[in-house]
């Protein structure tokens, strides 16, 4: 016996593969160091606001914290580069 696909399982395959296919695109090119410092800072924030508070909310709310202060050191590294 074969599991039938449903319309929502062949909905999400075909969303993966688009989202899959977006991230794949996005990497044609060197990325700012805006770019990298909001992955980072998303990355270290949602650590660290999981370990502080140990919840979904704060490792959404310490991601968003991160990542916007990781852009904003990345464009002032940015800004720094440009002048040299």
């Amino acid at each position: 016996m074969t599991p039938q696909r449903t319309p929502t399982l062949r909905a999400l395959t075909v969303a993966a593969a688009l989202a899959g296919a977006l991230a794949l695109g996005g990497c044609a090119h060197r990325p700012t160091n805006a770019q990298v410092g909001t992955g980072v800072g998303a990355v270290a924030g949602g650590l660290v606001g999981n370990a502080v508070f140990g919840s979904t909310l704060g490792t959404v709310g310490g991601a968003a914290a991160g990542a916007l202060i990781g852009n904003e050191v990345g464009k002032n590294n940015d800004r720094g580069y440009r002048r040299r």
